[in-house]
């Protein structure tokens, strides 16, 4: 099959690597649509490896034993790999498998865990069956895309009533822009980058907040009565971000942290009765139905959300679009 190799300083390929074997309850998926993540900072920097990417849209073409899945199934391939068994991975909590299972070792073979590639494999419960009325690129959304802001969403049960301010608009960011206009919610963000403030606009975002801004909370405030928002999305991973979420967001609000920011100070958390969420990924067992009715009634805000598809041959010209950040979720094909 054939697979991304980065060879050097923004250098990369497609090589030829073996397809994967499959085991026991493991599956054997050919990829359709690769939604680009943060893949390119190991493009940037230089790191030699062909172990890119950890989601994917595509079809059942080979299973192990029978299972939830058979061959011809088009499915969602959810990213990390629970051992199944402990009662985070039975609750649908998996992300947070505490004996994660090595796909190398139980299958015994060099490839398939990676994305960037014709052909992946999963465990047969981490696959999210697709509908025949959402096509692999908009399904996909259901990894990065939408995913651990839906969980935000979803568990601070955002809603038509709430002004929700979301920090940090690349693409997971956005995608919380996604998921909190799909529950009528008000939105504002914060975000310094013009062409991203653009885009956020479309999707339905009421004020860009430029948050080197010397008077950025003085802005919040004055678009909510004086009180912060109710609640609060941090998707940006700077360093000083939570803890300005906390000052943002009012008192007795909630604020669910995407990203993997900085430290906030307990005495603020307790002085403003703030509720806080760590939010990594969403749970597949009990939400499903949840999150693909988000990306059946979004399909509209996907389309601009999902502002360009490569062919993986071209995922060099990929990168180097990531890299200007005038983009939002970007799509591989591997078979174009």
């Amino acid at each position: 099959m054939k697979a991304v190799a980065i060879t050097g300083e923004q250098q990369c390929e497609l090589v030829d690597r073996p397809d994967p074997t499959i085991k026991v309850n493991y599956v054997k998926v050919k990829t359709h649509s690769i939604p680009m993540c943060t893949e390119f900072h190991a493009y940037r920097e230089g790191r030699l490896t062909d172990r890119l990417g950890h989601e994917a849209a595509g079809e059942v073409v080979e299973v192990a034993q029978p299972g939830r899945v058979k061959v011809g199934d088009r499915v969602v391939v959810m990213p990390g790999s629970g051992c199944g068994k402990c009662s985070l991975c039975l609750s649908g909590e998996q992300i947070h498998c505490e004996q994660p299972i090595k796909a190398a070792e139980v299958c015994g073979t060099t490839t398939g865990r990676s994305t960037y590639a014709q052909y992946c494999i999963q465990q047969d419960w981490l696959l999210v069956p697709i509908p025949d009325d959402l096509s692999y690129d908009h399904a996909s959304m259901a990894c990065c895309g939408l995913g651990p802001s839906f969980n935000a969403v979803h568990t601070m049960n955002v809603n038509s009533f709430d002004t929700v301010l979301v920090s940090g608009l690349g693409p997971v960011g956005l995608g919380a822009v996604v998921n909190a206009r799909f529950r009528g919610a008000r939105v504002i963000a914060l975000e310094a980058h013009p062409w991203r403030a653009q885009l956020a606009r479309s999707l339905g975002v009421e004020a860009v907040i430029d948050p080197e801004a010397e008077d950025a909370l003085d802005q919040i405030k004055a678009l909510t009565g004086g009180r912060g928002a109710d609640k609060s999305v941090e998707a940006s991973s700077a360093e000083q971000a939570p803890a300005f979420l906390v000052q943002a967001t009012r008192r007795k609000g909630q604020l669910a942290s995407v990203g993997w920011g900085g430290p906030i100070n307990a005495r603020d958390i307790v002085g403003r009765g703030l509720t806080i969420h760590g939010a990594w990924h969403w749970n597949h067992l009990r939400d499903v139905e949840a999150m693909l009715s988000t990306i059946r009634g979004s399909k509209q805000l996907l389309e601009k959300y999902i502002t360009h598809r490569f062919p993986m041959s071209r995922v060099k010209e990929a990168w180097e679009l990531q890299l200007t950040r005038e983009c939002g979720k970007i799509i591989l094909h591997p078979w174009e």
